[in-house]
């Protein structure tokens, strides 16, 4: 029995500082800003940062500690000041998407509560001020020139849009990436991005997910950011990075 609980007790240890190696090791790639670089922004909607959107409930508690909303402005004026183009890869529903036969467990959801829900992609009927519109903060930067908003993703990731057309057409390699939500359609971008050939960094704080008991999307986004990008800024750290680069 002595022998037994020796080897276990050994056997855990060897365990945790192999976790604690690889942890250690688990690198840093870090990310050059340069003219080829741009921000891409997803569902910046006022269904995922709007107190009154349909999702708040859930998504809230992360917006609101992740202080998302502001971060995600400061990414716009960050672009403006430095040149940087911004793609907005924005979520829309329309009348025929609620005709489909089969849907993920989210997917389910989000046409139930009428998430991102717009008439048709001919008309502007009854968008404004809608749940699939964009946080009015923002319109007053998505109106100008330096702003290209591409045409809807429909589950998570940009594979149904033309949002890596775009990018290519623009010469861009390099993404800073930011927005909603972080553990679906942020990390579904970021996962399509990086096997199409762009380099990938994500702001953290510029993200949120939803938090429901047992399940923190937040969590388990800002994970595989660590994980699978080449760097995790924070939005200061991005501030800084800039600041630093125009001197």
């Amino acid at each position: 029995m002595k022998t037994k609980m020796t080897w276990t007790m050994l056997i855990t240890v060897v365990g945790l500082l192999a976790v604690n190696k690889v942890n250690a090791q688990l690198p840093d790639p870090g990310f050059k800003i340069d003219g080829g670089t741009a921000i891409v922004i997803t569902d910046p909607q006022n269904d995922f940062l709007s107190p009154s959107g349909v999702t708040w409930g859930v998504v809230g508690q992360s917006v609101t500690e992740n202080n998302t909303v502001e971060n995600l402005e400061t990414l716009f004026k960050l672009a403006k000041a430095n040149g940087i183009p911004v793609f907005i890869s924005p979520h829309f529903y329309y009348e025929h998407d609620h005709k489909w036969v089969f849907e993920g467990a989210l997917e389910t959801l989000m046409h139930d509560i009428k998430m991102f829900d717009r008439k048709d992609q001919f008309s502007d009927e009854g968008f404004e001020g809608s749940g699939a519109d964009f946080l009015e903060v923002y319109k007053k930067y998505i109106d100008k020139d330096f702003v290209t908003v591409v045409g809807p993703h429909k589950v998570f990731g940009p594979e149904q849009n033309d949002l890596s057309l775009q990018l290519r057409k623009n010469k861009i390699d390099n993404i800073i990436l930011a927005g909603m939500s972080g553990n679906l359609c942020v990390e579904a971008h970021m996962r399509e991005l990086i096997e199409d050939g762009f380099e990938v960094a994500v702001v953290g704080d510029a993200t949120a997910s939803a938090i429901i008991p047992d399940l923190d999307g937040n969590q388990a986004a800002q994970t595989n950011f660590r994980m699978i990008s080449s760097h995790v800024f924070t939005t200061q750290e991005l501030v800084t990075t800039l600041e630093e680069k125009s001197k």
